[in-house]
């Protein structure tokens, strides 16, 4: 499979539209079924983190003050994924996020994302939940470190996507993985597998 960019977002609230920032960014490359590369940082907006989400994530507003400023920040990650296809646990959250902080600095790239959640619902129906961290001790993939912070966050997803790759190729005899083919499976009916890989498989 190419190279794909899962990335994760820690944030002040849950719709930018609404005046939420970004707080921190975690972003892992995965290629050939194995993680290449890691990016990470804190980022700086001015915004205020309310008191829930610095009890979820540990990220308060002391630590932000001396975090990079958010412009410089989504530069760099915005290079170091590059035009690589992207992936997220609950795409619909991340990616709005990714075009806001990216509309910031004039760099916002249109891109199809493959979303973890969707696809594990249709994947694995039978596992108990299908939030990140339930599923990565469902699924038995090995612990990448606090959950609710970006890195951990984003590796754990990218382990889950690799998982996903593995059972496609190994159980329902897909050739090829393909980001193209995982954002047609996610929005398929959640039904008759085989009958749909045979349908959107390269």
């Amino acid at each position: 499979m190419e190279t794909v960019a899962v990335i994760d977002f820690e944030t002040t609230g849950m719709k930018p539209e609404q005046g939420a920032r970004a707080t921190e960014i975690g972003a892992v490359l995965i290629r050939d079924g194995v993680v290449i590369d890691r990016y990470a940082s804190l980022m700086h907006t001015g915004a205020w983190v309310p008191p829930f989400i610095e009890s979820l994530t540990g990220i308060t507003n002391e630590m932000l003050l001396d975090a990079p400023p958010a412009e410089r920040v989504m530069r760099e990650v915005s290079d170091f994924v590059g035009d690589a296809p992207m992936a997220a646990h609950n795409a619909a959250f991340d990616s709005r996020f990714w075009s806001a902080e990216l509309a910031r600095i004039d760099r916002d790239r249109p891109v199809d994302f493959a979303c973890t959640l969707l696809l594990s619902r249709r994947l694995y129906p039978e596992a108990p939940s299908h939030k990140l961290g339930n599923l990565g001790r469902w699924a038995d993939l090995p612990s990448v470190g606090r959950a609710h912070r970006a890195l951990a966050d984003a590796e754990l997803a990218a382990r889950l996507l690799l998982r996903m790759e593995a059972d496609l190729l190994i159980r329902y005899g897909v050739e090829e993985v393909s980001h193209p083919f995982l954002c047609k499976l996610q929005q398929a009916p959640r039904r008759r597998m085989e009958e749909l890989i045979e349908r959107f498989a390269p």
